[in-house]
């Protein structure tokens, strides 16, 4: 105990995989408290993972974590066979950081035969083995469908934070910050995240089908003069965004932006949204992304309209929960 009773904070030693390090680096750089260590990511010439955790012996009874990223399912077994190995090394306690949950959109089931990866996730994340100070800690920001913390299991804690308070800090740094309005791309999102952002004005959108096309109008709201900012918990086409882009400035938007946690952009369908040299208008003054998704934040480096929110903060915050 220290400062009149307040709890010391705990030491953390951080591990990462290949993507991540950058974010690692941040953390550590925002909290003396994280101190990084390594593993030695290696192949075999079958290319099956040849791994080692460095520091092994040190890590006894400290408090350990690992920042993964799940990016594609050609990386996601050898993380996990570190993920499952570091509780077994005598930790005191083991936490994971996995800031986005890839098969989170995939959670439904339509039809006898579709297969919900998001409980088959969950499902191996909830198989971690305890470490002597109990069950593994899960992290994760903005998972896509709320009712996926109920696919965990007991054996995990799961703790679901979001990146819409690092929204906020930024949204009030702007100029006119009293004109900013919030847009949601449909009702889930404004289910989502309405009382996180109810201080601000909002509009909501809907889609409707016509034939057989789904159609984006406007539901309600009026964002006429103001910078309307699109709020969603991830991208991946971008084809929405657009859609809602196109129907905020027919209604007389200002400038319209987007924020959201996890920027996915699979087959760098980010470049829809960069900003031309051509002097055209730009249909996104702004599109804020976190760094939960590490390949797409190295593709869009220093290409506006992006700018990059950083989790660093509040995972090392996190961490000492």
């Amino acid at each position: 105990m220290e400062n009149g009773g307040a709890l010391a904070k705990k030491q953390v030693l951080l591990y990462y995989c290949v993507e991540m390090e950058d974010l690692a680096r941040k953390i550590a750089y925002d909290s003396d408290c994280i101190h990084l260590h390594s593993i030695n990511w290696r192949s075999f010439d079958d290319g099956f993972p040849n791994l080692f955790i460095n520091n092994a012996h040190n890590i006894r009874g400290q408090h350990v974590a690992f920042l993964a990223s799940f990016s594609s399912p050609a990386v996601i077994f050898e993380q996990l066979s570190v993920i499952f190995a570091l509780p077994r090394l005598f930790v005191a306690s083991f936490t994971l950081v996995l800031p986005f949950f890839p098969t989170g959109s995939f959670e439904r089931m339509e039809e006898e035969g579709d297969v919900a990866t998001a409980f088959t996730m969950a499902r191996i994340i909830s198989n971690i083995p305890i470490s002597r100070g109990g069950p593994t800690s899960v992290v994760i920001y903005d998972i896509h469908a709320l009712q996926e913390r109920f696919y965990f299991g007991d054996h995990v804690l799961p703790l679901f934070e979001t990146g819409v308070p690092l929204l906020k800090q930024r949204l009030q740094q702007l100029p006119q910050s009293e004109k900013i309005v919030i847009a949601f791309p449909d009702d889930g999102a404004w289910k989502r995240f309405y009382k996180q952002l109810g201080h601000y004005p909002a509009v909501i959108c809907t889609k409707v089908r016509e034939g057989d096309k789904r159609i984006v109008r406007l539901k309600e709201g009026n964002p006429a003069g103001c910078h309307v900012v699109i709020v969603d918990d991830l991208v991946q086409s971008g084809g929405t965004l657009i859609e809602c882009q196109k129907v905020l400035a027919a209604h007389g938007a200002a400038k319209v932006s987007a924020y959201v946690t996890h920027g996915v952009f699979p087959k760098r369908s980010w470049e829809r949204f960069m900003h031309k040299s051509d002097g055209s208008e730009k249909a996104f003054t702004y599109f804020w992304i976190t760094d939960s998704c590490p390949v797409t934040v190295k593709a869009i480096a220093n290409k506006a309209p992006f700018e990059v929110i950083s989790l660093a903060g509040s995972i090392a915050d996190a961490l000492q929960i």
